[in-house]
């Protein structure tokens, strides 16, 4: 494919094998600012740059006839806006999109959705607790913070301060997204779509969002996963303070036993975050490995109560400061939650609307594995 996109040929020779996870990695780089690479017949690569640790999105194009079907879009932002105007030109050589898929209702996924939306007079296809969720919270945008979350935060641990530190952040969300399209077209789990004359079969997970959006091209083993399986981290699994007694941790694993049943070993998974690989198994079961060894750590050191925030070094591998603190605190109450939900610890409220949490029976067992995440 030429006029910018590039097909890397890395595939077999220069592969490079990830020998402590399994994985296989079969592309020799990653796309430059700008550049388009093939990485399947019709199926096209892109990287947008994120303001964050999590330092860049992969966005991917379908061949659509005479135009494209776009997956995910990254963040509504100057620079985003700006390199989308050169990949529409140079990359995609012009033609026109057909249609946007959001795989989910996080921004950096659907920031640029509307934009690209009306510029084309295109449909947006999400899922439907996705595109409402992302429509609520783009509602939310601007108001006073409410108590309900001044709650949630206080019982995990946070001080004063912290509290009011995110009082003077909340309703950000919108901040980053363009005006959503009013309509949408919905998909559903076994939904098939045509694209550019191949079929795409709509697979549905959970616990990273409430209804997130995979697609598989089974004629030859092509899988665009989004956030719900990533190389080398694993997706952020939080409860919220709209819906605090939530088990995602719950949904998360059996989304990835029922992805195990369903998907065959040699995909070449299409990731939002990190590198296109090979080994979807083995990735599956290190990532319930990585959850069930952070449990069984949890659940020990929960022999002594504590709160929320006192969980932290058991469940990352790295000091939590301001910028991650309401992402920590979300994993931490839901692997509380999660541990809850099957009996295995209990809480209690204190006089100061704070929760202290304590273990009840026999820790759950823990694999020598390691998940390396």
């Amino acid at each position: 494919m030429a006029d910018g996109v590039r097909r890397d040929d890395a595939e077999g020779d220069a592969a490079r094998a990830d020998g402590a996870r399994g994985l296989t990695y079969p592309f020799a780089r990653v796309p430059e600012a700008g550049e388009g690479i093939e990485v399947a017949p019709g199926v096209v690569w892109f990287r947008l740059p994120l303001p964050m640790a999590l330092n860049h999105i992969n966005l991917y194009a379908l061949e659509d006839g005479d135009g494209w079907t776009l997956v995910d879009t990254g963040l509504f932002t100057p620079a985003s806006v700006e390199i989308w105007d050169g990949l529409l030109t140079g990359a995609l050589r012009g033609r026109p999109i057909k249609r946007v898929i959001c795989t989910h209702m996080h921004p950096d996924h659907i920031g640029m959705a509307g934009w690209l939306c009306e510029r084309f007079q295109v449909p947006l296809l999400m899922s439907r607790l996705e595109y409402v969720t992302a429509r609520m919270l783009v509602a939310d945008t601007g108001r006073p913070a409410p108590e309900s979350g001044r709650t949630f935060y206080r019982a995990a641990g946070w001080t004063e301060e912290q509290l009011a530190g995110w009082g003077r952040d909340y309703g950000s969300f919108g901040r980053v997204v363009s005006p959503m399209p009013d309509a949408y077209h919905r998909l559903t789990e076994g939904d098939v779509l045509s694209i550019g004359g191949d079929d795409w079969e709509v697979v549905v997970g959970q616990g990273h969002s409430p209804e997130h959006v995979c697609l598989w091209r089974r004629s030859d083993g092509v899988f665009l996963g989004g956030d719900q399986i990533l190389p080398k981290i694993s997706s952020n699994v939080s409860v919220w303070p709209t819906e605090p007694l939530s088990d995602p941790l719950g949904d998360w694993m059996a989304s990835l036993d029922r992805l195990a049943e369903l998907l065959p070993e040699d995909l070449l998974v299409l990731p939002s975050h990190g590198e296109p690989f090979r080994g979807v198994q083995t990735r599956l079961a290190a990532l319930k490995r990585g959850h069930g060894q952070a449990l069984a750590r949890l659940e020990r050191r929960l022999e002594t109560p504590m709160r929320a925030v006192d969980t932290f070094a058991s469940l990352f591998a790295r000091p939590v400061g301001d910028g991650l603190r309401g992402m920590a605190t979300g994993e931490a109450v839901a692997h509380l939650n999660y541990l809850e939900r099957q009996g295995r610890t209990t809480r209690q409220r204190d006089a100061d609307g704070v929760d202290w949490w304590q273990a009840m029976g026999t820790p759950v067992s823990e694999t020598n594995d390691d998940n390396g995440e």
